[in-house]
């Protein structure tokens, strides 16, 4: 059985970008964690949330890299002197990808309560109305 991609349906032009997005987010490398949510707060607005329980906000960077936002978590080892009969909470380091849409801006982030909140708002769509003039050939 062959690959269907965008490029299959002839009416759907110019959408070769949408479908090496699709693709570039299927390979993130987005394991399960952390968790999180996603949310529509508006017709315009989203919000991310992650449980980071465990990081401080020094121990987090956000970035916007290529269309994507990059969220990532290292958390330092504090263990030096201490002994744990179980080890249950991992100090581990992850990163968490999502690819946004043209017009997709990233607002603030908020920490609270060891959830970490990302805002997005899109930018609302203007009609364009475009007359094509025809010439004689």
């Amino acid at each position: 059985m062959s690959k269907l991609t965008l490029g299959s349906y002839p009416h759907m032009l110019g959408f070769e970008q949408l479908e090496r997005l699709l693709e570039r987010s299927a390979k993130s490398g987005n394991e399960g964690y952390p968790p999180y949510n996603i949310e529509q707060t508006s017709d315009f607005s989203y919000r991310i949330t992650l449980a980071v329980a465990g990081f401080a906000e020094e121990d987090l960077a956000i970035t916007v890299e290529d269309r994507q936002l990059v969220i990532r978590g290292r958390q330092r080892d504090d263990s030096d002197g201490r002994v744990f009969l179980h080890r249950g909470i991992a100090a581990r380091q992850f990163q968490r990808m999502f690819v946004l849409a043209d017009g997709v801006e990233v607002g603030e982030a908020i920490m609270e309560n060891g959830l970490l909140h990302v805002d997005l708002t899109r930018a609302r769509p203007e009609t364009v109305v475009q007359k094509i003039n025809i010439r004689k050939g």
